[in-house]
């Protein structure tokens, strides 16, 4: 993608270039998986698939090609659909963006205590120092992980921070997706 700003770390510019393409649709959308493939492998075992994604060699930088899964079903919870995932040898990584409302770390002492999910929930979308964030969380079979965070309030590019343990329970929820 053509303003996905140049990462030194070949997961980094995946994981950015996924970030990319979701903020391209706009804000309140579902959960997206994305599967990793090696890009250099694609064009050799596939090049078909790989001219139509429009692989053609040109950018060596791209070690992985992210490729959109079909939707997550709604109403399933995150952690029990990732429970039913298995991925086949091709696919080197995954990916996942998801859309969370979150607080500042000052935030933690005013949670009430003893509220159940739902009245939680509604607590922090009331809360008036929350922020609307989408993550994006990507992992390799080989144990590597790179995330990427975007404020809604800071919707820019310029703006995304990355690193590898911004989420880590998600990162090794999507680890698990490749444990047998």
């Amino acid at each position: 993608m053509s303003n996905t700003p140049m990462a030194a770390n070949p997961l980094t510019r995946a994981v950015l270039e996924i970030d990319e393409y979701v903020s391209g649709l706009g804000w309140d959308q579902p959960a997206r998986l994305f599967a990793l493939v090696d890009t250099a492998r694609l064009r050799a075992e596939q090049p078909s698939l790989a001219d139509r994604l429009g692989l053609d060699g040109g950018d060596e930088a791209a070690a992985f090609t992210p490729i959109e899964q079909d939707e997550i079903p709604a109403g399933k919870p995150l952690d029990e659909f990732l429970g039913t995932i298995a991925w086949p040898d091709a696919v080197t990584g995954c990916a996942l963006t998801v859309e969370r409302l979150m607080l500042p770390p000052s935030a933690e002492a005013e949670v009430p205590k003893d509220l159940d999910e739902a009245a939680l929930t509604k607590w922090v979308a009331e809360h008036p120092e929350r922020q609307e964030v989408r993550m994006t969380v990507a992992v390799l079979r080989d144990g590597a992980r790179e995330s990427a965070l975007r404020l809604r309030e800071k919707d820019s590019p310029t703006e995304v921070l990355t690193g590898s343990d911004l989420v880590p329970g998600l990162a090794q929820a999507l680890t698990a997706t490749f444990e047998d």
